[in-house]
């Protein structure tokens, strides 16, 4: 099974990712673990990619369209995939379909998870970093808002940078302008096989109707 996991930050993506990844034994794979394994491989891609990455420079459409199909072309013994990250634009689009057509992907599922963003603002601007534990919990989840819960150690919660309101509102203002419109352009031209879930329920029942609703598409 082919999946391409789509919603915003915040939605939970990689917890479902694994949950599912594990229910399927299909591997997830992002952008980010797949630039990474790109740069550790030292193939002349991944030697491209560590070069425009080392000057800060963002990777451009050509380039990580290759790297995500040569990373799609390694997983062909396996199940499928689950991936999360790409396409992140309507440029990437056409590349990611054309990737699909020559390693005869022919049945990927697109699957959404929304949340209202109002709702993934207040669930990022609650997060903190234990310094102690590394535990990343939510901040009403301690009795006085600045002690691990799961370490016990007291004033050891920060917030990061990345889950600043000003940073998550940005992140999700780009997700909205860039990304949002993939969905738009799939469904309209109904090419691929898509999924929408609530995103807003309990971590079990959002795995629970992500694997109903792939058992319905399957049948």
């Amino acid at each position: 099974m082919e999946i391409v996991l789509f919603g915003a930050p915040g939605v939970g993506k990689g917890t479902q990712a694994k949950l599912l990844s594990e229910k399927l034994d299909i591997p997830h794979v992002s952008t980010g673990d797949i630039l990474r394994a790109a740069v550790s491989s030292k193939s002349e891609l991944g030697l491209q990619v560590e070069e425009i990455m080392a000057k800060g420079e963002l990777v451009p459409n050509d380039l990580i369209g290759k790297i995500v199909k040569e990373s799609l072309y390694q997983l062909k013994d396996q199940n499928g995939f689950i991936l999360d990250g790409y396409p992140r634009t309507i440029d990437q689009v056409s590349i990611f379909n054309q990737i699909c057509k020559e390693l005869n992907y022919n049945n990927v599922c697109l699957l959404e998870i929304q949340v209202p963003f109002e709702i993934i603002i207040n669930r990022l601007t609650k997060r903190r970093l234990c310094t102690e534990c590394n535990s990343i919990i939510n901040v009403d989840n301690s009795n006085d808002g600045y002690s691990c819960p799961k370490c016990g150690t007291k004033n050891s919660l920060i917030q990061r940078d990345d889950d600043s309101f000003d940073v998550v509102t940005k992140r999700l203002e780009v997700y909205k302008e860039r990304t949002e419109p993939i969905i738009d352009f799939y469904r309209e031209n109904n090419c691929l096989r898509m999924i929408t879930i609530n995103g807003q329920q309990d971590l079990d029942k959002v795995a629970y109707d992500i694997s109903s609703e792939l058992v319905k598409i399957c049948v």
